[in-house]
């Protein structure tokens, strides 16, 4: 006798497995739909991702290529800078050049011209010579001794001398030392020429010592009596020049051979010269620096650490009031030792420190340097 479930109990069976299968498939769905979710965000994430990237790239190569117009002009404005330069030299170098040529040739004119001068008075006196050479042979011969009683009458002229022509000075001018005669005549032509800077002694700390014609500063033991003025610096070893610069360009040379330590470049008028402060644009200053014989800064905030291979026995400073900007060059070589991009607008002073000795060190001057005579 087959066993049957009641009719009730296989209703109830099959609407729990079709609750279960429903639930299984809403989860399945509601899984479905948080994964299409997650991934349309995780695509919209990646295309807006990719857009940001393109509009990223985009501006970069507007940027670039705004750089490369940059460049390309400056180097243009450059290119002219240096052209104009070379030209004003070209020129000076043509009109010297043509000036000792036309020089030459006149002075070789002038003795040309007095040699044939003096070779035309010695035809005209040999012939007159000859003349009287040809009268005395003729009296010489005649038979009548009443010819014989007195000289005939000759041609008389006052002898002439051997032309003194000096050949070695004129000579000596295409032998002398001509690059150097008309390098120190381009002094007077440079643009900017070097600045013939003096010391301010009333500028100077007292501790400071300047030669007799202010051109050379060292640190004294002594301190000298002063009087209280503002222009003057009391914390520091510092002095300035006396000549201030607010426009154009200039450019001075500084001796600092056999110093350990030193402070140069420029100071605004304005600086406080009272008190002790760090060198540097913020207050004023635009500074290259030296410590223990071989540590090169920029007087920056904080320090620029510089590398400088061959220590540099003298300094040049290059200011250009119109562009803004101080820089620093080894003079030896004119090897570009820091630049100032942002530089003083105002009245500035060309700056310098010996600094504070060590103890049992001696102290050693810097000088400033005046052309072409050193």
């Amino acid at each position: 006798m087959l066993n049957h479930k009641p009719k009730a109990r296989q209703t109830l069976d099959t609407e729990g497995r079709s609750l279960a299968l429903w639930d299984v498939v809403e989860h399945q769905t509601k899984a479905n739909q948080t994964k299409e979710k997650v991934a349309s965000k995780e695509l919209n994430d990646c295309l807006e991702s990719q857009c940001s990237m393109k509009d990223a790239y985009i501006s970069m190569i507007r940027k670039d290529k705004d750089k490369m117009e940059k460049i390309k002009k400056t180097g243009a404005e450059l290119q002219g800078r240096v052209h104009n330069d070379f030209q004003a030299l070209h020129h000076f170098l043509q009109v010297e050049e043509e000036a000792m040529i036309e020089e030459l040739k006149r002075e070789q004119e002038e003795m040309l011209q007095g040699l044939e001068r003096h070779l035309e008075a010695l035809q005209v006196a040999i012939r007159d010579v000859e003349k009287n050479i040809n009268i005395l042979r003729q009296t010489a011969g005649s038979t009548d001794q009443s010819v014989l009683v007195e000289l005939p009458k000759l041609n008389s002229r006052s002898p002439l001398q051997e032309l003194n022509i000096n050949l070695n000075s004129f000579r000596s001018k295409s032998i002398a030392p001509l690059q150097y005669i008309v390098w120190r005549k381009m002094f007077q032509h440079l643009n900017p020429g070097p600045s013939p800077l003096i010391f301010d002694e009333d500028t100077a700390h007292p501790s400071l010592q300047l030669s007799r014609n202010k051109t050379q500063v060292i640190e004294s033991n002594q301190m000298t009596s002063y009087l209280c003025d503002t222009k003057r610096f009391l914390q520091c070893v510092n002095i300035l020049a006396t000549e201030g610069f607010q426009s154009g360009s200039h450019y001075w040379e500084v001796d600092v051979s056999n110093n350990p330590k030193w402070d140069l470049g420029v100071a605004l008028e304005s600086v406080n010269r009272q008190v002790r402060v760090k060198l540097c644009p913020d207050n004023g200053y635009w500074t290259l620096r030296l410590r223990d014989a071989n540590q090169y800064s920029a007087g920056t905030q904080p320090w620029t650490r510089l590398t400088v291979i061959t220590s540099p026995c003298r300094i040049g400073i290059f200011l250009d009031c119109e562009e803004s900007k101080v820089s620093f060059y080894n003079a030896d070589n004119m090897t570009l030792l820091y630049s100032f991009s942002s530089g003083p607008r105002g009245k500035v002073f060309p700056f310098f420190s010996t600094c504070v000795s060590e103890h049992g060190q001696k102290a050693q001057a810097i000088r400033i340097l005046h052309f072409p005579f050193e």
